[in-house]
């Protein structure tokens, strides 16, 4: 048995609740700037995933939610895991360093420039419904 915050392989089922999706993992800063740094044309999700039970619990079911119930969806799902690819995580906070590190949270792209944040204050305390309705309110405005 492990202790800790989380680390080992008793998490990967959170990693799996977002790539069962189709988002794609992001684990190395390589990985982060082949994705950030080409500047995607359309609209992208980057999902900052995290262990973190009282906040995270919601935000991956809330982007389930989202995309089974939006008319307009991004054209791109990445994610990164706060607390276990870390490097990879400090990388892609590069890209939207105005916004305060949080997580989980969630950085909306639309052709390669962040157009809005779901900082972690939105998420903890709420239910996976109202995170699912602040990405739709979000992929509504600047999709497709």
């Amino acid at each position: 048995m492990q202790f800790g915050f989380g680390i080992g392989p008793d998490t990967n089922w959170m990693r799996e609740e977002l790539t069962e999706l189709g988002v794609q993992e992001l684990r190395t800063p390589e990985d982060v700037d082949a994705v950030l740094g080409a500047k995607p044309k359309g609209t992208m999700l980057l999902v900052i995933n995290s262990v973190c039970g009282c906040a995270a619990g919601n935000a991956r079911p809330g982007v389930k939610i989202a995309l089974d119930n939006s008319a307009k969806k991004p054209d791109h799902l990445f994610t990164v895991f706060a607390g276990q690819d870390k490097e990879a995580t400090a990388k892609a906070r590069e890209y939207f360093s105005e916004f305060p590190p949080s997580s989980p949270s969630f950085a909306f792209f639309k052709d390669g420039e962040i157009k809005a944040m779901i900082p972690r204050h939105r998420v903890e305390g709420r239910t996976a419904m109202d995170v699912a309705n602040d990405l739709k309110m979000v992929f509504e405005a600047f999709c497709d």
